[in-house]
């Protein structure tokens, strides 16, 4: 009767309690019925005869974690996170109407760069030159002087002082802070200071010119391109251009936040922009490198000196080379970004995983150490030749695939998706040369697992299919892939179909191409080794 009594006076308490904290029929009379068991096996206890101690004991710990719970109603939060988004914005807008932007119109040469060779002497009072060549090539000059101060102050100036610097005046007030100033703007601080010493530079040249009481050459001015695009200038534009790709797609991947636009909207409606938006500005130092040559190549047309010729065609020479370097370096940066992200996108699987004929147990499967993912695609030992997503015809299903052409092999991969938690959509943005299809994959959180162990280009057999022998299973646009092993055995076969007739063709012209240019590639190194170990044995 004791116990009897405990067990009800305790499922009156509790239930008392379960009133206070639940509103949920269902939740509330399972919750109590399991608490209830639970207190009569502890009353029933031979050691716990006293109420109070039994109800201590239970009662923090039963009710203490419905404190922590989270509220039944989000949408409280929802509108206090929207009022909260909604003054962080009211307040970045009131940060930017405290902007002040510098006048441009304070520079000395502001005034000249819409004016004429000839509107210049004019103005000076100055006479022109008898000589009619002399006259032409110092407005060629001219040319290139007007032409940099239009660079520095319609470009280069806004990039810094309306765009860069406004965002540099939001992060001191806490704005802003997670954007990276390199990756968006790269060295332009550099390539400021360096267009503007080499536009005062010519600047001096001209005054002391037109300042001469006696009409005179333009004698200086070799030393000043010598100095310029020998030195710091194409470097400082190449570095800028390296980085120009990768500032393109981070911006797109900026103009996707709110607060980012209000700021890139602010800049853009300054009247010092004449309506241009970022991107133009951002390319506008690529177009430049590439027309300094141009520049260059009219004052050596016009030059009649030959030392003077001489000069500048080897300065327009130089300025050219940097360009090709720079082409190649594009290349290789991209190609290495493209490897690099390839690297993490493509998941390779272990034996065990990729073939369910293998059985390793537990405790042998440490022996089996993968050959490392980042050697197999490095990008200093393959290249990568063509790529795209085909469909895979299986016994009893269509799978998405898609193929990798290297060089030396072909990598077969299942494209797998995860729109449940996506992820790494700047894989993407940072790496430009990765196809659409790629990153999509990336933006839903997927990657490519592969199938099976990569095709060595000598042991690949592409063939295209009849329509006729394939169309009852509903398959058009296919061909076949085989394996074949060194004893000419197929030890796999892919059958793959292709969107259009026009892309199934590709395929086997790249493949068949492929293949063509490896063999010859072996047959050229067997010709050096053979040659080598001729020579090491004539020694």
């Amino acid at each position: 009767m004791e116990h009897q009594h405990l067990g009800c006076h305790m499922e009156s308490l509790i239930c008392k309690n379960i009133n206070m904290h639940y509103v949920h029929k269902q939740r509330r009379l399972k919750y109590s019925r399991l608490c209830l068991s639970h207190f009569q096996k502890a009353a029933c206890r031979k050691d716990c005869n006293d109420l109070s101690v039994v109800v201590l004991m239970i009662h923090f710990p039963l009710f203490h974690p419905l404190e922590s719970k989270k509220p039944r109603w989000p949408f409280f939060k929802r509108g206090v996170q929207n009022k909260d988004k909604h003054k962080h914005m009211s307040n970045l807008e009131s940060c930017l109407s405290s902007v002040r932007i510098t006048d441009f119109r304070g520079y000395e040469f502001y005034s000249l760069k819409d004016k004429t060779w000839s509107e210049v002497m004019e103005t000076h009072k100055k006479l022109p030159d008898d000589q009619f060549d002399l006259t032409k090539q110092q407005e060629a000059i001219w040319e290139l002087f007007t032409s940099e101060c239009t660079y520095f102050l319609d470009h280069l100036l806004v990039l810094k002082m309306i765009f860069m610097s406004t965002l540099k005046y939001l992060q001191i007030h806490e704005y802003l802070l997670d954007v990276d100033l390199w990756r968006l703007f790269a060295n332009l601080e550099e390539l400021t200071q360096t267009s503007l010493g080499f536009v005062n530079s010519l600047l001096s040249i001209i005054k002391d010119y037109v300042d001469a009481s006696e009409t005179s050459r333009l004698v200086d001015f070799i030393p000043v391109l010598t100095k310029y695009f020998r030195g710091s200038l194409c470097q400082s534009h190449q570095t800028y251009c390296l980085n120009y790709s990768a500032a393109v797609f981070y911006l797109e991947s900026l103009k996707q936040r709110d607060d980012f636009s209000i700021y890139l909207k602010w800049c853009e409606q300054n009247e010092q922009c004449k309506r241009l938006h970022l991107p133009e500005l951002l390319v506008a130092p690529l177009h430049r490198l590439t027309r300094y040559p141009l520049l260059l190549k009219n004052i050596w047309k016009r030059s009649t000196d030959s030392t003077e010729k001489i000069m500048i065609y080897s300065i327009k020479e130089k300025v050219e080379k940097s360009i090709r370097d720079l082409e190649g370096k594009v290349k290789w940066l991209d190609n290495f970004q493209k490897f690099r992200h390839l690297q993490e996108i493509i998941v390779w699987p272990p034996l065990w995983d990729r073939d369910k004929r293998f059985f390793i147990p537990e405790c042998l499967k440490h022996i089996f150490k993968e050959y490392m993912a980042e050697n197999i695609l490095s990008p200093t030992n393959r290249h990568l030749l063509y790529e795209g997503k085909l469909t895979l015809a299986e016994s009893t299903r269509f799978l998405d695939v898609y193929l990798f052409l290297f060089d030396d092999f072909l990598l077969v991969t299942k494209t797998k998706r995860n729109k449940k938690k996506p992820g790494g959509t700047d894989f993407g943005l940072i790496c430009p040369s990765l196809t659409p299809e790629l990153q999509t994959v990336i933006k839903e959180g997927g990657s490519c697992m592969v199938l099976d162990q990569p095709i060595p280009l000598d042991r690949l057999v592409v063939k295209g299919i009849d329509p006729l022998h394939v169309s009852v299973f509903g398959l058009r646009h296919a061909f076949l892939i085989q394996h074949e092993n060194r004893y000419q055995q197929c030890i796999a076969a892919f059958l793959l179909q292709a969107q259009t007739e026009h892309i199934k063709k590709t395929w086997i012209t790249q493949i068949t191409t492929a293949i063509s240019g490896f063999t010859k590639s072996q047959k050229t190194k067997k010709k050096s080794l053979f040659t080598l170990s001729a020579e090491s044995s004539e020694i």
